[in-house]
């Protein structure tokens, strides 16, 4: 039985040329087992008639929000409530800054506002408005607050140009949206997953510390996303302001040997280690019982080279499956590389953190998984918890593959 089977999808569909591959998803979503509600815009019905989605969805098409098909209920916030996933496919760039800004002015932004579903836009639209930065910056708000984004092609528009703009194919969203759905069919279920996340603090005196920019936000998106895959998580973190995943055990740590023991005292028992941690690699040689008082024009401190934690794990691991993380400014690639083989790594996620949107501090990143063979896929600019997602679905099917061949 398919992983849609039953699944509420309610499909928005905007005006757009394109609007002409979402009676193609529709069908594929239908043909899936997936109950399909689609909304049109008063501009999508200029290319395409609503007869057709009915005839494809089996249910009636909602176009204007004061025709109530059914006096008892109120049709968006019905429609936004009943929703296990809304996908905006095409999705214009009006539309995506109406969701931006909140406004709800026709009867798919309305159902946006109202639902508490996953909401998922695919853009599509002539290639220099794509790239117009009132347009990135919506998106950018949007991937902030959760919502996720299925990348266009590139390819010939309709408009003339050839360029990024062009909607995914309905094989490409429906693909997508079923990974989405098997992640919630608990993928993790019965494995015991340790993350570490944030920055450690290296004590110089009672006052003062050596750290970074780290703020623990892909650890824990990692950490909660494990948890709702039905993983016994436990979370290891440095300091963080960041509020605790439901279900998910934290240990909290200052330096990178508390780190080191609480980790080691946890690898036997754990089945998948993603070690996202920014640990520091040196620390004080001598930390100062009394805070160092200004005296001289310098101070020189001493550093010592703290252990390599992940190296540690690999060279230990028996069972494990473990990730690594790559924070780079330059020469990614060959970086992320030389990091998963040097340190017995079964992936490694790599970021190029000088780019815009994948910074320790944002609540988005691009990243790029790497196995001993290189590339095995790189995402778009995309939420944490979207990046989270991908990688455990990516490792629990190498879990399971290796499983069942031992």
């Amino acid at each position: 039985m398919s992983v849609l089977h039953g699944k509420t999808i309610v499909l928005g569909v905007c005006g757009g040329i394109a609007a002409y591959k979402a009676a193609a998803l529709t069908s594929k979503l239908t043909q899936a087992g997936a109950i399909v509600r689609v909304i049109m815009t008063k501009s999508a019905v200029e290319f395409v008639a609503p007869l057709t989605f009915q005839t494809l969805s089996r249910h009636h098409v909602f176009v204007d929000t004061f025709d109530e098909k059914d006096p008892s209920v109120v049709s968006h916030i019905n429609l936004a409530d009943s929703a296990d996933l809304v996908l905006v496919a095409p999705a214009t760039a009006n539309m995506i800054g109406k969701l931006a800004l909140g406004l709800g002015d026709d009867m798919l932004s309305t159902t946006l506002l109202a639902t508490m579903a996953p909401i998922w836009v695919a853009p599509a639209m002539n290639v220099h408005m794509y790239v117009n930065p009132a347009v990135q910056h919506n998106m950018q708000t949007l991937l902030s607050r959760g919502v996720r984004f299925i990348e266009p092609g590139e390819g010939q528009l309709a408009c003339g140009y050839v360029g990024k703009g062009r909607l995914a194919e309905p094989e490409e969203i429906l693909a997508a949206i079923e990974r989405h759905f098997k992640g919630e069919a608990r993928r993790l279920e019965g494995q015991r997953v340790l993350v570490t996340a944030g920055g450690t603090v290296e004590r110089i005196d009672p006052v003062r510390y050596i750290t970074n920019d780290s703020s623990g936000k892909m650890g824990y998106a990692i950490a909660e996303e494990a948890a709702r895959m039905g993983a016994k998580v436990t979370l290891i973190s440095g300091p963080s302001a960041l509020c605790t995943p439901e279900g998910v055990q934290l240990i909290k740590v200052q330096s990178a040997l508390d780190m080191r023991e609480a980790v080691l005292a946890h690898l036997d028992e754990s089945n998948l280690i993603v070690k996202a941690a920014a640990v520091a690699d040196y620390r004080p040689a001598v930390v100062s019982e009394q805070k160092i008082k200004k005296k001289a024009d310098s101070l020189t401190l001493e550093l010592i080279k703290n252990p390599d934690i992940l190296q540690e794990i690999g060279a230990l691991k028996k069972h494990q499956f473990v990730i690594g993380f790559a924070a780079e400014t330059e020469r990614l690639d060959e970086h992320a590389m030389d990091k998963l083989n040097r340190k017995n790594c079964d992936l490694i996620v790599g970021n190029d953190v000088s780019q815009e949107g994948a910074g320790f501090s944002g609540d988005t990143n691009v990243v790029r998984f790497y196995d001993r063979n290189g590339l095995v896929e790189a995402l778009p600019i995309q939420s944490k918890k979207d990046v989270a997602r991908r990688l455990l679905e990516l490792a629990a099917d190498r879990m399971h593959t290796a499983a069942g061949k031992s």
